[in-house]
């Protein structure tokens, strides 16, 4: 495999679809999210491509009634994150327009479109909240040289230090100030800034209880490991005074406050990424500390707001569904508003924003087929305002149906998952087994314009494209996600390759013709499973983790390690080393293709590295690719294209009707 491949047809083919759904030059929304609402309008962040292929992030504006949409911001650099104020009169937001990556607060009338910037932070800020009155705006910052979630990427982010000569060496004494995340209020009357909480506590997120304090979710340290023992805390605003409200078994995410500051609603759930949090509801009252644990009709909760002291408005995933729910505190009641295993939101999980009636919200609605568009849920009823339609029906006819999968693991646990069937070809179809990320996470009905041309192009050639959810994945509670817990490469093994069975059985699979893909911990599962059975005729392996102990002390998440195995690496032939791919790779005789990026913290190069080394000693065909601009995952242009013509042409030359087992 050559180095340039921009010459080649699959190269081509890819940009072509690249260029049908992202639309460069002509001005048009190519993508949304981030969407908040009051009354009948909607602002959200949108995606727009310009001649060059260079993706610009601007906050946009929507009627809800007529759908007519118009840009609001112009950068340069990146606009993201509106919120509209309680009453509707400003647009907060987020921009780096002052220096790239160095994001900011800045405020938008949006009566008469007059945009100021607020004073600067300390910091770049991750994330904003308006406060119930209406008079302040809390603040998430983090500092210059702070980490990102594996979910966003996982480099680190930029560094004042990034102006000195390129020639100094880089110095690591573990000391990590500048990785601290803190909570900064801004006053909307003062125009001013100011930071809350001690300075030994590294606020990973924070939300608004009542007008006088905040709830955070707390570590006494800035490492990312950290994040996974953090605790639940209330910060008074006026003295800064904080006390302990929860100390969790598993990992919290998405807390928010009532606004009377009574109570605070958080989600508690064994996870494996920060920012991908889904599981169980808690309700703690404030006053009392009594927590309760309420139950959401087997939702797993993505997404926790408050629409008045009463009501809690809920979004979250069940099963294949995406829910959106209410909570009467008062009744103790679960209300389902909505559920569709057809649409669902962007993002990792299920994001909403609630206006008007307390059961009714907005979204970024999309399908497998379904562009995004901004809808409404009114009454219970899902209705689409505009689409941001790219008219790709050609493309997106590749795709001849989906189905919904379920089998038997050896133990008797139902596994189930999604089959994407080529319009084209007759059963059995050569399939692609794509193992998600996590293991924490799973598959729904995410629109395939987005990061998905490799899977078009292999539609289009007559594969077929299996989504599994194998033990350990969201929408079926924690009972279904704790049994990969010290279990990583164990019993999910089985879950992956019986559905590759069952699919055979069913004659829709050709035996002689399964490859696997999948990033992060799909990128680690494929590098086992080719270790551990010899079926896959081709493999693609995106940032992998291939040995416990180096992804232990070179990444930035050692905690998710430990956790995850309920192991040391100081325990010679534990789990470190017998769930390691590495040191299994003498058995392995599939021609492998890796790819990771040279910025990957959560799963760094080397992890791809060694494993490619190991598979050539050992005589298997394997090819290394590494982006220098990429962090965790293919995500920019042109490397998305790059990616996905180099993962098209490694399947047709090894699982093509010409290919032979080797």
């Amino acid at each position: 495999m050559q180095r340039d491949i921009r010459d080649t047809a699959p190269y081509r083919e890819a940009e072509a679809l690249y260029r049908t759904f992202r639309r460069p030059g002509t001005g048009l929304i190519a993508d949304a999210a981030e969407i908040s609402a009051h009354g009948s309008r909607a602002v959200f962040t949108a995606s727009l491509v310009d001649s060059a292929n260079e993706a610009a992030s601007r906050i946009c504006l929507t009627d809800l009634v007529s759908g007519d949409t118009r840009v609001l911001t112009f950068g340069p650099n990146t606009d993201r994150a509106p919120k509209l104020s309680p009453d509707g009169r400003h647009i907060a937001f987020l921009s780096d327009r002052r220096k790239a990556g160095d994001f900011q607060l800045y405020l938008l009338d949006a009566m008469t479109g007059e945009c100021r910037a607020a004073p600067a932070v300390d910091g770049w800020v991750e994330y904003l909240h308006w406060s119930p009155n209406g008079r302040r705006i809390l603040l998430g910052v983090a500092g210059h040289g702070a980490d990102l979630a594996g979910a966003q990427g996982a480099a680190a982010s930029k560094t004042a230090a990034e102006d000195l000569p390129a020639w100094l060496p880089a110095v690591d004494t573990g000391e990590e100030s500048y990785r601290w995340r803190r909570a900064w209020v801004y006053d909307l009357e003062g125009n001013c800034v100011s930071q809350l909480g001690p300075a030994d506590s590294n606020i990973w997120e924070a939300a608004w209880c009542g007008n006088a304090a905040i709830t955070v979710v707390v570590s006494p340290g800035p490492s990312e490991g950290l994040w996974y023992t953090a605790r639940l805390a209330v910060i008074e605003t006026e003295g800064g005074t904080t006390r302990d409200l929860y100390a969790p078994q598993d990992q919290l995410g998405w807390p928010s406050g009532s606004p009377s500051g009574r109570h605070v609603a958080v989600v508690e759930a064994l996870c494996s990424d920060r920012w991908i949090v889904a599981g169980d509801l808690r309700l703690i009252d404030t006053r009392s500390g009594e927590v309760r644990k309420v139950a959401t009709k087997g939702i797993d909760i993505t997404h926790t707001e408050w629409r008045s002291d009463r009501y809690l408005l809920l979004a979250g995933h069940r099963g294949f569904e995406t829910v959106v729910a209410l909570y009467d505190v008062e009744a103790n009641e679960l209300e389902e508003v909505w559920r569709s295993e057809e649409i669902t939101t962007s993002g990792f999980y299920t994001v909403i924003a609630g206006f008007g009636e307390p059961g009714d919200c907005a979204l970024v609605g999309e399908g497998f087929t379904r562009a995004p568009e901004v809808a409404v849920i009114r009454r219970g009823r899902y209705q689409p305002v505009r689409s941001f339609d790219p008219g790709a029906e050609e493309a997106l006819a590749v795709l001849g149906g989906v189905e919904t999968v379920k089998w038997r693991a050896p133990d008797g646990l139902e596994i189930q998952g999604l089959l994407l069937k080529p319009a084209a070809g007759r059963s059995p179809h050569p399939l692609v087994l794509n193992v998600h990320g996590g293991p924490v996470w799973h598959y729904r009905a995410f629109w395939l314009g987005r990061r998905s041309i490799a899977t078009l192009m292999l539609l289009k050639r007559g594969y077929a494209i299996f989504l599994p959810n194998p033990r350990g994945s969201t929408g079926r509670g924690q009972a279904f996600v704790r049994p990969v817990l010290g279990d990583m490469g164990g019993a999910d093994t089985h879950d992956y390759l019986s559905g590759l069975d069952h699919l055979v059985e069913r004659g829709i699979a050709d035996p002689a013709r399964l490859g696997v893909t999948g990033g992060s911990y799909g990128g680690y599962m494929t590098a086992w499973l080719i270790t551990q059975d010899p079926r896959f005729a081709a493999a693609v392996a995106v940032s992998p983790v291939t040995n416990q102990v180096t992804e232990h002390l070179i990444s930035n998440i050692p905690h998710f390690v430990a956790l995850f195995l309920e192991d040391t690496y100081t325990n010679p032939g534990g789990k470190y080393f017998d769930r390691s791919p590495i040191n299994f790779a003498h058995k392995a005789r599939t021609p492998t293709l890796s790819t990771c990026g040279v910025l990957d913290r959560c799963t760094p190069p080397e992890e791809a590295v060694q494993f490619h080394n190991a598979l050539l000693e050992n005589g298997v065909k394997s090819v290394l690719v590494t982006y220098p601009q990429e962090g965790h995952g293919v995500r920019k242009w042109p490397a998305t294209v790059d990616y996905a013509a180099r993962t098209v042409e490694w399947f047709e030359e090894h699982m093509g009707r010409a290919a032979k087992r080797p």
